[in-house]
């Protein structure tokens, strides 16, 4: 996948990406939702080498003007018919300036224009609240919120964490956008 939008481009990973991606998934603020839970060094060597493959299911999103790396989208095939999952996390620098929803539109659009999905998931915790208003600006309804579905075992004590649960479906996008 290698797309574009006015400010973003979106593609595969880079090897010497590890370094951006740890700065930002070694941070417990940006990964206190992830499941995967605050990456070490080898653990964003990894990540950047098997999203380069042409299976990646994790996408670098860069700023187009500088070639700055601020993040990545997560984008893959989910279990329903036509279905795909989307998800982002990027680098606190860039928070708050509209890359994450311009990115996420980004990916949503050719999971429907391209791939002719029918469906296009999200999912986050209910206290992500900047997660799901991207899911909403985007034109994503909430469908289900889930109770303590997802083991928290990295989290001091594990437990478990609820679930919001938003879709889109083709139709409504191309009536959205």
């Amino acid at each position: 996948m290698d797309l574009n939008t006015e400010r973003l481009s979106i593609s595969k990973f880079r090897l010497e990406d590890w370094r951006v991606v740890l700065a930002y998934t070694s941070d417990r603020h940006v990964m206190e939702y992830m499941p995967d839970g605050i990456f070490q060094e080898q653990d964003a060597k990894a990540f950047v080498k098997q999203n380069m493959g042409e299976h990646a299911e994790k996408f670098a999103v860069r700023l187009k003007e500088r070639d700055v790396l601020i993040g990545h989208m997560v984008f893959h095939k989910w279990y329903g018919e036509n279905t795909y999952e989307i998800g982002w996390v990027f680098h606190p620098n860039y928070h708050n300036n509209g890359f994450a929803t311009e990115a996420a539109k980004a990916v949503v659009n050719y999971a429907f224009v391209v791939l002719n999905a029918h469906r296009v998931i999200a999912t986050c915790q209910p206290e992500n609240i900047p997660s799901y208003r991207i899911m909403e600006k985007i034109g994503m309804r909430r469908e289900a919120h889930f109770r303590k579905c997802i083991p928290a075992h990295y989290k001091t004590g594990g437990g478990w964490w609820d679930e919001y649960f938003y879709a889109i479906l083709a139709e409504e996008w191309k009536a959205e956008f």
